[in-house]
């Protein structure tokens, strides 16, 4: 896949929109403007500090459902994300949580969003919301009826969970994008606000063979450097917000900084020569 037709840029810094509570959710606040207005300040701020892309996540509708959410909360993040899609120029992906992928992709479909994240595409995972499996088959079946070229990025041993057969990270990397088609993949640390360790992320770029890596969690502008040198893209979230809390909204000078030192860091790498071509290591 080819990140720089998507992000107009090879590392793209891809930033966190977390939705306020849905319908139906254990906190929904009775407001949809709300969750929109809180949403377009977020964007804004997100774009205006310079990413390279955006996704929206039903965060705050926690506990999950494993599996298909509430045609309610579709809806709602149908109209949202419509929104959103009109109010900035930067390609838009969804997650919606814990693993409806099927609903992802069919929102993506209805309002030209570029990207879905999922979190379980193949394998098994044990997590707090029970066992979910992966349903690759379905989604690309699916995708393939929509018509849609939606791309998949897909999260490898997702954080927040345990795999239940293989734990192997390369053998997880490969089974991801050979066996469940995904056209990235991610890879986070352990939990919300952890990143992966280097020689991790350094396996898993070695596994995918060329498929996109993306850092899933954790990073900020101190570890991005580091991070960044065996990645090609990150999504960020909780270090973008106001005192780098997740409970708090974006702050447009976090993401500048985060951006600037993003940028620095791939500006940094050292150039390596593969068969003629001078490419960053």
């Amino acid at each position: 896949m080819d990140l720089t037709r998507l992000f107009k840029t090879p590392n793209p810094i891809v930033g966190v929109v977390h939705l306020l509570p849905l319908p139906t959710s254990p906190r929904w606040g009775g407001s949809l403007k709300a969750v929109i207005d809180r949403a377009e300040q977020e964007a804004t701020a997100l774009a205006s500090g310079g990413v390279n892309g955006i996704i929206v996540e039903n965060f705050f509708d926690a506990p999950f459902t494993k599996g298909q959410v509430d045609p309610a909360i579709v809806s709602a993040m149908t109209i949202v994300i419509d929104r959103l899609m009109n109010l900035v120029t930067l390609p838009i992906g969804i997650n919606v949580l814990r693993n409806d992928a099927h609903s992802a992709i069919a929102i993506a479909s209805v309002v030209k969003a570029q990207f879905i994240r999922v979190n379980v595409l193949t394998g098994v995972m044990a997590t707090d919301q029970g066992l979910i499996e992966g349903a690759a088959h379905h989604l690309l079946r699916y995708r393939r009826e929509l018509g849609s070229d939606v791309k998949i990025f897909a999260d490898v041993l997702v954080k927040h969970a345990r795999p239940l057969n293989s734990p192997n990270l390369t053998v997880a990397v490969q089974d991801t994008i050979e066996r469940g088609l995904a056209d990235g993949i991610i890879l986070s640390g352990w939990a919300t606000g952890s990143p992966p360790n280097l020689e991790d992320l350094e396996l898993a770029s070695a596994a995918a063979k060329g498929t996109p890596v993306f850092i899933g969690s954790g990073a900020n502008w101190e570890n991005v450097s580091t991070l960044l040198s065996a990645a090609d893209g990150v999504i960020v979230s909780s270090s973008l917000k106001r005192h780098g809390r997740i409970d708090g909204s974006i702050d447009p000078n976090r993401v500048s900084q985060f951006v600037e030192a993003a940028i620095s860091a791939k500006a940094s790498l050292p150039l390596v020569t593969v068969d003629s071509l001078t490419l960053r290591a």
